[in-house]
């Protein structure tokens, strides 16, 4: 895998191959880069960029495009796929971004992950959980990302400052 992802120049098909195995429990990103860095440095910048990326906690090629979007916006403390718990203990939900500090959750909603109604209606039952327990959630579909990422910034930003206006939601964030 590492050998193919050192062959191609599509970022965003190195991040589908890498992310793949990792989603799947098969082995982790700390691994794949010890393995890289074994071998020969040849055609390792971008897997290694994507590895790193990946030990982040981003998931898939739009993620990273909001990870980029992020960190060039000024929201370099957005946590990516953190797992998020209820003072109880009790799991509440995984988004896609997490800005901590106020309990601000982004969902990156792609149509492809949501083909199947009951998969929509998973997002919406997350949606829903993390709204009952106080998180301001904003939704983007990944191709704004790349078209209309000022008015993507915009919403987070308005989002953000609505955020700080309200306590911090009872929350519990941890990596998974």
């Amino acid at each position: 895998m590492l050998d193919a992802a050192r062959r191609l120049k599509d970022m965003d098909q190195i991040r589908s191959l890498l992310a793949e195995p990792i989603q799947n429990g098969r082995v982790t990103p700390t691994a794949l880069l010890r393995e890289l860095d074994a071998g020969s440095c040849r055609g390792s910048a971008a897997p290694r960029k994507v590895l790193r990326e990946l030990i982040d906690g981003i998931r898939s090629p739009a993620e990273s495009w909001a990870r980029e979007l992020a960190l060039r916006s000024g929201f370099d403390r957005m946590r990516w796929n953190q797992e998020l718990f209820l003072s109880n203990g009790s799991h509440l939900a995984t988004p896609d971004g997490w800005l901590d500090d106020v309990g601000l959750a982004w969902e990156i909603d792609s149509y492809e992950y949501h083909f199947r109604p009951e998969d929509y209606a998973k997002t919406l039952k997350r949606h829903n959980r993390m709204t009952a327990a106080g998180i301001i959630v904003v939704h983007t579909v990944p191709s704004r990302l790349r078209t209309e990422p000022d008015q993507v910034v915009e919403e987070l930003r308005g989002a953000y400052e609505q955020a700080r206006q309200r306590p911090r939601p009872p929350v519990i964030a941890r990596r998974q």
